[in-house]
């Protein structure tokens, strides 16, 4: 099967908010952790104006705790109480759907309150218990793929969705451990994980995270986060997660590997291109 015509299922985010289906490119954007309620708000609303002007599906991420930070020192976010009110205002006055992760079972009932979407870390994907409560709350899914996974492996964590009667899950590519302090992107991952029809997530942020490789923190190479784009959305992605910053050079988590704000729109332009074109591929094989 050609892996641009691998037809996934549709799924409705929030009122308003459907996303996959071979449908147009969604987007999954926010700071890699919260750092404040205003600062949240303003990026939230930058990326919506982004959103409406291309026509594009929106979905605001942000952290309320980075619980597996490479230092004891390291900023983790305001915590899950305070976390999830700035997000529910994000909800609530911006009007974008929003996703945060959830790291303990206990963590699953106060999050699904809020959150539109609950993300399962790339760490924690083989975590059966933690799978299953969030399943059970019929909230939108997205299964991030371990570092240390083959994509194949991931059909294990979607049957696991599954088994709760939850068939509402995105899949996202987050790159492969390789060697010290270096992810790789194998772009078949993309193909194999959408043969199971769940909708698959480009993280093209994080694939191009040095994890590690500043010692007490992670380093980055974002000036590759076009290419990596590119490249995933031409192999067939449905939607992109990226990890954006009005000033990255001063984020508190993962700012070597933030796309600048500023420079969201201009990508999101050329990946909705490759998508387009795609998509008409696809549908000429078909006729």
């Amino acid at each position: 099967m050609p892996i641009a015509s691998a037809t996934t299922r549709k799924i409705t985010v929030s009122e308003g908010v459907t996303i996959g289906g071979g449908g147009p490119l969604f987007l999954i954007a926010g700071p890699c952790v919260i750092e404040g309620e205003e600062h949240a708000l303003s990026l939230a609303r930058r990326i919506k104006v982004v959103c409406e002007r291309l026509g594009v599906a929106g979905i605001f991420k942000a952290s309320y705790d980075k619980a597996n930070r490479s230092s004891i020192k390291s900023y983790r976010g305001p915590g899950l109480d305070k976390g999830l009110g700035i997000l529910r205002r994000v909800k609530d006055e911006v009007g974008l759907p929003v996703l945060s992760d959830v790291h303990e079972t206990a963590q699953v009932g106060p999050a699904a309150e809020v959150l539109d979407v609950i993300q399962i870390p790339a760490f924690l994907c083989r975590q059966t218990d933690l799978i299953l409560e969030a399943a059970r709350t019929g909230k939108t899914l997205n299964l991030k793929k371990g570092q240390f996974l083959s994509p194949q492996e991931m059909e294990n964590a979607v049957e696991k969705a599954a088994s709760q009667g939850n068939e509402r899950v995105l899949l996202t590519e987050r790159g492969t451990f390789f060697g010290y302090n270096n992810l790789v992107f194998d772009v078949r991952s993309i193909p194999v994980m959408k043969q199971w029809g769940n909708p698959v997530v480009l993280d093209a942020t994080h694939l191009v995270q040095r994890p590690g490789g500043r010692g007490v923190a992670s380093g980055g190479e974002a000036e590759f986060i076009p290419t990596v784009v590119r490249a995933g959305v031409a192999a067939g992605a449905d939607g992109l997660f990226l990890e954006v910053h009005d000033h990255p050079e001063r984020a508190l988590s993962d700012g070597y590997n933030s796309l600048n704000i500023n420079e969201l729109e201009k990508l999101l332009r050329v990946a909705m291109r490759i998508r387009e074109a795609i998509l008409k591929d696809a549908a000429a094989g078909e006729a």
